[in-house]
């Protein structure tokens, strides 16, 4: 069971509408490596989990990762308020505006729709935990890149703080890793 706290783990605040940033931003709500995909990913492979621990791990950044989808949506939201029809055409977001207006939905930059295959789980502990690891590089490479592409400097702010967490993610992914392998390779007598 879930608690759910009605406050963004971080403020989320602009300077100024940017729309070419908000289509950016997409990746990480419906895009392949983002959010979504990283929460299903998680929130399923702990029912692998062969340690109370690992479970635990991975629920609770399971969790936080729909935490993240709410702020990436949050800023989305915010970086497009206001934008007129050409703005949007203008940043390729035509498309897009005629299927969902200005509300977030799960597809990346590029409009792909985000899709069940973007989830990993086979079931292996130790897989699954290294394909954890790799999500979260991946995820923090995806946030340096969208910092890079803003010049304001309360977006970086946020982006800043979702790349710190990718960072402490990793870290605790690491440490289940190691819990498990040394459950794995210890003697168990029934």
């Amino acid at each position: 069971m879930f608690v759910y706290d009605k406050k963004l783990q971080y403020p989320v605040r602009v300077s100024n509408k940017d729309v070419r940033m908000a289509k950016a931003v997409l990746n990480q709500y419906g895009g392949a490596d983002g959010e979504m995909s990283a929460s299903m990913n998680y929130l399923t492979q702990r029912f692998s989990m062969p340690l109370n621990e690992t479970k635990a791990v991975l629920t609770d950044i399971g969790t936080e990762e729909l935490g993240h989808m709410e702020m990436v949506a949050t800023l989305f939201k915010k970086l497009i308020h206001g934008a007129t029809k050409d703005e949007l055409i203008a940043a390729g977001m035509g498309g897009y505006f005629a299927n969902h207006e200005t509300c977030p939905f799960l597809v990346d930059a590029a409009e792909v729709p985000w899709e069940a295959k973007y989830t990993q789980a086979k079931g292996d502990p130790i897989a699954d935990l290294y394909n954890d690891m790799a999500a979260e590089q991946k995820a923090r490479a995806t946030y340096e890149n969208l910092i890079l592409l803003t010049d304001d400097p309360l977006v970086k702010d946020t982006l800043r703080w979702l790349r710190e967490r990718e960072i402490v993610h990793f870290q605790r992914f690491g440490e289940g890793l190691r819990l498990v392998e040394e459950y794995t390779a210890s003697k168990r007598y029934f």
